[in-house]
């Protein structure tokens, strides 16, 4: 029995020497740098930009036109008016209604796609190769002959008011929406939702002339990458040349100053508290921004964070808890998200200001700061191993103004991140005491313990 008992004592030593030993994985090697793509680039004469971007044996190409207009060029009275435009291009151009479109994508083995953002708003498809010209031919008269059909605008109008009818039902579209209106008050930045009101007093010469207004060759840059003939760039000329120039990109950057604000919105027996904390940071074009992306990750911007581990690993105050850096031209703001169990919202916010504080008085250790390292090089090779992430990073770039050494060197450049300049970054741009706190809640249940972090009181 003896004998037994000592050979199952080794047995268990040996496997807990292994098991330790597979939780050790080996060391990284050195970085390699991301390889940007050969690009060719050109402008014609009405202003348009285009940039041929061949990437990968697939034979896929993607076609994608990013016109500088959103969200940012609504008036007061306009809000979401850019969004409906996005739907009523897709309902008919150049005289063939939505369901033509459609089939017409469909026969290139693609889906015609618009996105509306707060800066830009994007066209595009995926196609086989050889349809690549035709989905340039595509695009441009979805972009210059739109058809806009007033026949179509009331069931947008309504599929818009749905929309954010559902969105302000829950807690982290209110938390958004409250959060931008404390950082950009009546900046188009700070505006999120349009009103009932709003939406049925448009016309279709309201989209007409947003449409007119903000649409041009000056403000568009048609991008095409994966496998393709060079010659595509012939079917851009063609199909853009004659387009007028238009306006020039509308600058409105805002100015938001961090202040200590809260805001607490009531969600009666409401089960969890929505917390946004943050504030106006920086944006990608200022030489801190590299930095800040490594300190955002170190600090809640991955599952392996600071942040995430303290209340969500440790404590189990939430679930699913992320920071951000959410950024658009010449403009970025910092927030910490997280839905967390009502009876321990002030904790968890303690928890997360603490995290904060502590990275202000203390540099991470190295071992630390090199995984979140690896981790965002290893991310950021992933986004760009496909057409669309190479367009994507690429415009990018071209929006912020970043340069043609911006990707080649991003690598290196997180890698070259110390954790002195972590702690300075931090020390620099995210104060605690100049945070907005937005709490979407139960509020019998947790006024009290967001009081103490009101610091007006």
């Amino acid at each position: 029995m003896r004998k037994i008992t000592v050979l199952l004592g080794f047995a268990a030593l040996a496997f807990a020497q292994e098991a330790q030993q597979k939780q050790e994985p080996p060391a990284g090697g050195t970085p390699k740098p991301f390889n940007v793509p050969a690009t060719q680039a050109t402008t014609l004469g009405n202003g348009l930009r285009v940039t041929l971007a061949p990437y990968g044996n697939m034979p896929m190409a993607t076609v994608n036109a990013v016109i500088r207009a959103g969200n940012l060029n609504e008036a007061a009275k306009q809000v979401n008016l850019a969004d409906v435009l996005g739907d009523l291009l897709k309902e008919g151009a150049a005289g063939r209604n939505a369901e033509a479109l459609a089939q017409e994508a469909a026969r290139m083995g693609g889906q015609l796609s618009v996105n509306v953002g707060p800066d830009q708003t994007q066209v595009s498809i995926d196609v086989l190769s050889e349809f690549a010209p035709d989905a340039v031919r595509l695009i441009a008269d979805v972009l210059q002959r739109p058809d806009l059909p007033e026949s179509e605008l009331p069931r947008l109008k309504k599929n818009l008011l749905r929309t954010i009818a559902v969105a302000r039902s829950e807690a982290q579209a209110l938390a958004d929406e409250a959060f931008r209106k404390a950082l950009y008050g009546d900046h188009p930045y700070g505006r999120t939702f349009a009103t009932e009101e709003m939406v049925g007093a448009w016309t279709i010469d309201d989209v007409r002339a947003f449409y007119k207004a903000n649409f041009g060759a000056a403000r568009t840059h048609v991008y095409v990458s994966g496998k393709f003939d060079p010659a595509v760039l012939k079917a851009v000329t063609e199909a853009f040349a004659k387009w007028e120039r238009g306006p020039d990109p509308l600058i409105n950057v805002p100015k938001p100053e961090p202040k200590p604000t809260v805001v607490l919105i009531d969600r009666p027996d409401a089960p969890q508290s929505t917390l946004r904390i943050g504030l106006p940071t920086l944006d990608p074009k200022n030489p801190d921004y590299i930095p800040m992306v490594v300190t955002n990750a170190l600090l809640g911007g991955s599952f392996a964070s600071r942040i995430t581990q303290n209340i969500r690993e440790q404590k189990g105050y939430t679930y699913s808890p992320f920071s951000q850096l959410s950024v658009r031209y010449r403009d970025g703001y910092w927030a910490e998200n997280a839905d967390v169990t009502t009876a321990v919202t002030g904790p968890a916010i303690q928890e997360i200001l603490g995290e904060i504080k502590r990275l202000r008085q203390e540099a991470p250790p190295a071992p630390e700061l090199k995984g979140i390292q690896n981790y965002l090089a290893g991310t950021f090779v992933l986004q760009n191993s496909s057409p669309r992430g190479i367009i994507g990073q690429l415009a990018f770039v071209n929006l912020h103004d970043l340069g043609s050494e911006y990707l080649k060197t991003y690598v290196q450049r997180v890698h070259g991140v110390t954790g002195a300049e972590v702690q300075r970054v931090t020390e620099k741009y995210l104060d605690p005491d100049k945070m907005t706190l937005v709490v979407v809640g139960d509020k019998a249940k947790i006024a009290d313990q967001v009081a103490q972090f009101d610091k007006k009181k």
